[in-house]
């Protein structure tokens, strides 16, 4: 009889209890707006600022509505105008290339590698032909490149990196924290991500005209001194009159929500990691699938996986992920010919007119993704490989018969 996984791949831990009494607090006295406070009250968001920013080392961080709110708002406090050619991941998802978008920039994608990370080579190339002052650098899926290579490729190229850690917040390279290379670092903490308030994101730098631009595009209404990790309030007065207000503040009740889990993030972020070795030592070796490569210098935090199909036909990865998927694992495809829930490839978004790669096209074709979540067990995730596996090797041997 078939193994078969009964659990469920969105299904996320509960709010920590510490944080269902914060927000509760919040909702009694009902200053949820972050600049409402009371007499001599830090808010929560305002806390949670410079708790994010010591995580980090970090001197300045804004907690804005989302991790998209995050790099719209360092797209512009970085100088980004309408118009500019913004070089960025070819494998993302869409909230990246709308970011661009979103401030009138023009997405220009860069290539990808087997291992699922930003092909530097190409990189290194269109960073002369392109023209582009700033790299949106997309740790997708939390495949963090060589940091250090691209950042010699960038500094030689007067190329600003903002860095979207929507999936390696607690990641390092080198031991340097995820989001801490570049100029500024984005995290997401919508529900899927390493912590949860549903939507919300953060936004850190060390440059202080940045972090005031980003602080006053977010709508500080001038109350940037109730803001718990902003430059002196001399740095505003060059920014104030000419940064609109774009309302993309968090509140306090999320920011209540999240405080607990950040003081969690580092076990949790082991949690996840155990689960992603538990599947990669099931997976390993399987025919036809092959495994990214993991450097000994990035520290990752594995809160999803993805394997590699390479060349086979679409009709076999259809088949394996529905097969896959009446057994109760459940797999996204990103080389599916439409976008579909999560996913979706540089292709799919007409509106930045993307010219083909086809070398990144063939390897996208092959990448299965699957989220793992901290409510499995590892003895879910070694039935989860197991079931994969199974599948994987009943196809495989029918196209090695096949051709």
């Amino acid at each position: 009889m078939q193994e078969t996984f009964s659990g469920s791949f969105t299904q996320q831990l509960p709010i920590p209890e510490a944080g269902i009494e914060a927000a509760t607090r919040v909702m009694q006295h009902g200053r949820l707006h972050r600049y409402n406070l009371g007499p001599g009250e830090v808010s929560e968001t305002a806390a949670l600022e410079a708790e994010f920013a010591a995580f980090t080392g970090a001197k300045y961080c804004l907690a804005v509505a989302s991790g998209g709110a995050a790099m719209v708002i360092s797209l512009r406090a970085v100088g980004v105008k309408p118009g500019d050619p913004v070089l960025s991941n070819a494998f993302t998802l869409a909230p990246v290339p709308g970011a661009i978008a979103a401030v009138g920039g023009h997405p220009v994608f860069v290539g990808l590698t087997p291992d699922l990370t930003i092909d530097l080579d190409d990189l290194e190339g269109k960073a002369a032909a392109s023209g582009a002052s700033v790299l949106l650098l997309s740790h997708m899926r939390g495949h963090i490149c060589d940091m250090d290579r691209l950042m010699a490729i960038c500094d030689a190229a007067g190329i600003k990196v903002v860095e979207d850690c929507a999936h390696t917040m607690g990641a390092f390279w080198a031991g340097v924290p995820s989001g801490r290379h570049g100029i500024t670092g984005c995290y997401s903490t919508q529900t899927y991500k390493h912590m949860n308030s549903g939507e919300g994101g953060f936004l850190v730098t060390d440059d202080p005209d940045i972090a005031a631009r980003a602080i006053l595009l977010s709508g500080s209404y001038m109350l940037y001194d109730r803001n718990g990790a902003a430059p002196d309030a001399e740095v505003f007065e060059a920014h104030k009159y000419d940064t609109p207000n774009t309302s993309s503040r968090m509140d306090n009740l999320r920011a209540a929500v999240l405080r607990p889990q950040l003081a969690e993030l580092k076990t949790a972020c082991d949690g996840w990691t155990a689960r992603y070795r538990v599947v990669e030592q099931g997976l390993a070796g399987a025919p036809g699938l092959t495994l990214p490569h993991r450097p000994q210098a990035e520290a990752f935090v594995g809160s999803s996986i993805q394997f590699l199909l390479p060349d086979w036909p679409d009709a076999a990865i259809e088949a394996l992920v529905d097969a896959c998927k009446a057994r109760g694992v459940e797999l996204k495809w990103f080389g599916a010919p439409d976008p579909r829930g999560f996913t979706s490839t540089y292709d799919h978004w007409r509106y930045a007119d993307p010219k083909p790669m086809p070398e990144t096209d063939r390897i996208l074709r092959g990448v299965l993704d699957m989220r793992l979540p901290l409510t499995f067990s590892l003895e879910d995730c070694a039935l989860i490989a197991r079931i994969i596996r199974d599948e994987v090797e009943r196809r495989g041997a029918a196209q090695t018969a096949a051709q």
